[in-house]
């Protein structure tokens, strides 16, 4: 009753594949001045906010002991 030939399978393998090909080919992909200037971003935003959270971090710890 749930019996599928091999033929059936493998068609739906084939048009998965196919379609998996045709989506990759649309994906546009950034040149590398694009990704430069992002990944400095990123870099850029994450020790900023390192640094924000080291300087609350600091001054709760001074608060903190201030009360105590």
């Amino acid at each position: 009753m749930g019996e599928t030939t091999g033929k059936e399978k493998t068609a739906k393998k084939k048009s998965f594949y196919k379609g998996l090909k045709a989506e990759f080919n649309k994906i546009i992909w950034p040149n590398r001045e694009t990704v430069g200037k992002q990944t400095i971003a990123v870099v850029a935003c994450s020790i900023a906010l390192g640094l924000i959270i080291a300087l609350l971090d600091l001054v709760m710890k001074f608060g903190l002991s201030f009360i105590l």
